[in-house]
């Protein structure tokens, strides 16, 4: 024990043992805190304890309980560790128990940073740990630094820390978001900015849940201001279909509390939710707003935002309300079928919106994300192969670790060694005075995924059966080999059955890579093109029916890629929200390409012998409800709910024509 933790220790003991007024302000929320440690928990000023890491098995327990929760935080994660690394900070996510469940830090600090309970399993409670960030912000449910000799146990005061609750749509405090750092500067003041950015990320963190959770009830969104009222909304609530309160953000449990006379508690006062924050729930839309339930279409997002004004029925306090309808629902009686038996985790599922070919590879990835064994995808360029990737190493235990692309195909055939493999100093001609860490280290912990992997050069390949084989690389120039633990998944657009079969991609390689292969369906034999548009667009825009129907025609060469440039440009172009064809990029197709199209891709089942019962059930069932409507295509289409566009590329996939039009052409 050093001078610093002896007088630390003895300011502890002076603060607990009299009876004087606490001090205003944070300093006030540190000495509150220190005296629960003493008086309702037990704890002992002098008595210094080694962080307590959970072991992994309790720590799952607690991963289990918070999974949907900490998959939605985790891009919020990874972006705020991006803003707070260059500064020695690590990221942290801890359930309301206080127990590390998600963690994101320097790995050559690993040692360190596990030492002093930064690290994942890493217990906080203020009850085990005494005053901290994490457990201290459980306890008031506040945003807070405790920084260096705020800690109560006098072990941790190296250390800064600064942490804020996130609660879910009905107040319940659901986890707490922390950055901390092994060292810092002296002065408290100089975490100011890590509180603010704290506070931020949880807010965005707390408002993705929040979209998520209610996106089947309609969601209001509201601000102060017209030109935020859409991009970053102050208040959020949702409404069942009676316009019934189901949700609310903080923000706006503490102002619709305020407009119906319902006192916040004390604790409420400093922004903590309690179980006060129910009595909002069920409370009507029109008691609260000057505007009945009918007429929210009025504050749609095509309108201009200074045109969506919405007064408080009783205050008449102004606010700009911006509206997000339910998202209908997408389901699919064969995705439903193949994906019966087994959870589909989060991330995977969000890459579906019900066609039944893609749900089938989701179920069966679903059965391998923890598995060691490595991936091969096929598909399309643009078909979504690196989506499918981060998907899986999202749904997987690697996730807190690294996922690392790289382009085969992308990086000069000169420098693709150097990059994957890392290099010494000066080990080649222009290598320089630095060593280099290559790409597939940075993985080490977590995914690496090699696109374009056919592109790859042969003479590289038997260096990548090394690192698969036997789970290490040898850098350039370097004469030992460095152990590392990567899941590789690998995608391409060529056949690679081909490639070995001309002597360009080595047999062995593939055996390594093909553990598992996964064929992505193309977009234009996907089913599910309205949930993807309406997943695009995110409330930006709404689709005209023309504009609609010639989407659903295109045959989308390009693939996701291509429909999110189509979108997006789109979007640019359209006025008040709403997409007409016009507003489509120059050129996309036109119907006598569209039937070009269909006729050049029907397949040779369209002849004179065609026989039906060479159909698939789905085609089948497709020549029922034809025959059934008399070839009435029109009708078909408005009966199983989807385009005549789409029913002609499913009559064309099946081999399936009208005889109406067989009569037309003569045959």
């Amino acid at each position: 024990m050093d001078m610093r933790q002896r007088e630390h220790i003895e300011a502890v003991v002076a603060v607990t043992t009299r009876s004087e007024a606490l001090a205003r302000g944070p300093e006030g929320i540190i000495q509150s805190s220190w005296r629960r440690c003493v008086h309702q928990y037990g704890l002992d000023p002098s008595r210094m304890q080694e962080a307590r890491i959970l072991p992994s098995t309790r720590l799952r327990e607690h991963q289990q309980r918070i999974d949907g929760f900490a998959r939605i935080t985790r891009h919020g994660l990874e972006t705020l560790y991006e803003q707070v690394a260059g500064m020695g900070y690590v990221v942290l996510l801890t359930d309301a128990t206080g127990v590390t469940v998600d963690y994101i830090g320097d790995a050559n600090t690993d040692s360190l940073l596990r030492r002093a309970g930064l690290y994942l399993g890493a217990e906080w409670s203020e009850n085990g740990a005494g005053t901290c960030a994490v457990g201290t912000a459980l306890a008031t449910g506040q945003a807070l630094t405790v920084h260096q000799i705020d800690h109560f146990d006098a072990t941790h005061i190296p250390l800064t820390c600064t942490a804020a609750p996130l609660f879910d749509s009905r107040g319940a405090l659901s986890a707490i978001l922390d950055i901390s750092a092994l060292v810092s500067p002296q002065a408290r003041d100089s975490q100011n900015l890590a509180l603010q950015l704290v506070r931020i990320y949880a807010r965005h963190i707390e408002n993705a849940n929040f979209l998520r959770t209610h996106r089947q009830d309609w969601i209001l969104k509201l601000n102060t201001a017209p030109e935020f009222v859409d991009v970053d909304p102050e208040y959020l609530i949702a409404l069942d279909e009676g316009g019934r309160i189901v949700g609310h953000n903080r923000r706006a449990h503490e102002m619709l509390a305020a407009e119906i006379g319902r006192p916040l508690a004390p604790a409420l006062t400093s922004g903590f939710v309690s179980g006060d924050a129910a009595s909002l729930i069920g409370v009507r839309f029109d008691t609260l707003f000057d505007a009945r339930l009918e007429e929210l279409g009025r504050f749609v997002y095509s309108r201009p935002s200074e045109l969506r004004a919405l007064p408080l029925s009783k205050s008449g306090a102004l606010l700009y309300l911006s509206v997000m309808p339910p998202a209908p629902y997408f389901t699919s009686t064969a995705s439903t079928r193949a994906t019966r038996d087994i959870e589909i985790p989060a991330p995977l599922a969000a890459l579906c919106g019900g066609d039944a070919a893609l749900a089938k590879q989701l179920g069966r990835a679903a059965k391998l994300v923890d598995s060691p064994i490595n991936l091969l995808v096929n598909g399309e360029t643009g078909s979504g192969k690196e989506y499918f990737a981060k998907a899986l190493h999202r749904a997987s235990a690697r996730r807190a670790g690294p996922f690392v692309a790289v382009n085969c195909a992308a990086i000069p055939e000169t420098l693709i060694e150097s990059e994957l493999f890392r290099h010494l100093p000066n080990s080649f001609s222009g290598a320089g005075a630095k060593a280099k860490r290559g790409l597939i280290q940075e993985a080490d912990g977590g995914t690496l995924f090699l696109d374009e992997i056919g592109d790859m050069p042969r003479e590289l390949q038997s260096r990548l059966l090394r690192v698969l084989a036997e789970g290490e690389v040898l850098s350039i120039g370097a004469s030992r080999p460095v152990s590392v633990d990567v899941r590789v998944i690998s995608a391409t657009h060529h056949s690679l059955d081909e490639l070995m079969r001309d002597g360009r991609f080595r047999e062995d390689l593939y055996y390594r890579l093909n553990g598992a292969r996964f064929t992505l369906p193309p977009l234009r034999e996907r089913d599910d093109l309205d949930w993807l548009i309406h997943k695009l667009l995110d409330g930006a825009a709404t689709l005209s029916p023309a504009a609609r129907e010639l989407l659903h025609a295109h045959a989308w060469p390009g693939n996701l890629r291509e429909l999110a440039n189509v979108l997006r440009y789109a979007c640019a172009v359209c006025a008040d929200g709403l997409i007409d064809v016009d507003d489509l990029p120059e050129g996309f197709g036109t119907p006598s390409i569209i039937q070009t199209e269909m006729q050049t891709d029907a397949p040779a089942l369209i002849a004179d012998d065609f026989d039906p019962h060479r159909l698939p059930p789905e085609g089948m069932l497709l020549m029922q409800y034809l025959r059934a409507a008399s070839w009435n295509l029109s009708a078909v289409a408005r009966q199983i709910g989807v385009s005549r566009m789409t029913l002609y590329r499913r009559m064309s996939r099946y081999g399936i024509k009208s005889p109406n039009q067989r009569d037309a052409n003569g045959h």
